[in-house]
């Protein structure tokens, strides 16, 4: 029970990873707010976890809170914070993207460049400046995960999208280094022992590729190859747990030696 008496908001909670980590942090005794773009969306995505949702109107014995909480809306997310008490920890495990993104190099426009590292890696800043802000307010110990990537930290190795219609996106390294660089500045800029931001950086998470591209990648690891999205977050439970409690503005590799 390493996160017991713990609250801890959980950002883009409908989502494949969001949900498990939502899952995983109840197994350890924290309190979850898990938020998306849609309330409706995440109670339904939890609700096959067998977990008991509660809302705005209903969270009486619930195992967790769901919420709307888009990280688009810049006002949106300010409120959030500011009508929010006692929170101990928060995970950003959100993707916006736009229809164009996952195209290859030189089909990418600059538009679309643009607007895919906006939303991406702007709302990443958005949620970590804003998870400052509160701990600037309310001066209580605060543990903020980013979600990063191997491709923040190495570059890509094309080999494993041949024969598939698949590429690494470019928008998707650029926004990855820089997640885990603005949490390194957050980390630094608000200088308290008492606030931390750190990065986790998984290898791929299985979600129905092509046979191809997995075997492919497989080579490339210790035998594992592809994640399961539970394979993630341990590391996740940790950095927001007291085992961490001196761990700040690093970003934690799991890949199964992908990088190696």
């Amino acid at each position: 029970m390493l996160l017991e008496n713990k609250t801890v908001l959980v950002a883009g909670a409908a989502g494949l990873l969001g949900s498990h980590v939502v899952e995983e942090l109840l197994k350890h005794g924290a309190k979850v707010i898990a938020t998306d773009v849609s309330q409706e969306l995440v109670a339904q995505r939890l609700s096959a976890f067998g977990l008991n949702i509660g809302t705005d109107t209903n969270t009486d014995s619930a195992d967790v809170k769901c919420q709307a909480l888009n990280l688009l809306d810049e006002k949106g997310v300010r409120y959030f914070f500011q009508s929010t008490n006692s929170l101990d920890g928060a995970v950003n495990c959100s993707y916006p993207r736009n229809k164009a993104y996952g195209k290859h190099f030189y089909d990418v426009d600059l538009a679309n460049f643009n607007e895919n590292v906006s939303l991406h890696l702007g709302s990443a800043f958005l949620f970590t400046q804003q998870c400052a802000a509160y701990f600037e307010k309310n001066r209580n110990p605060l543990s903020v995960v980013n979600m990063s990537s191997i491709y923040g930290v190495v570059a890509p190795k094309f080999d494993v999208y041949d024969n598939t219609q698949m590429t690494m996106p470019v928008e998707y390294a650029a926004i990855k280094s820089a997640i885990q660089h603005i949490s390194r500045y957050t980390t630094a800029y608000v200088n308290n022992s008492d606030f931390r931001v750190n990065c986790v950086s998984p290898g791929g998470i299985l979600d129905g590729q092509p046979t191809d591209f997995v075997n492919a990648y497989r080579a490339h690891t210790q035998g594992k190859g592809m994640l399961d999205a539970k394979d993630v977050v341990g590391p996740i439970v940790y950095l927001l747990s007291d085992l961490s409690v001196h761990m700040t503005g690093q970003n934690l590799v799991l890949d199964d030696g992908f990088t190696l």
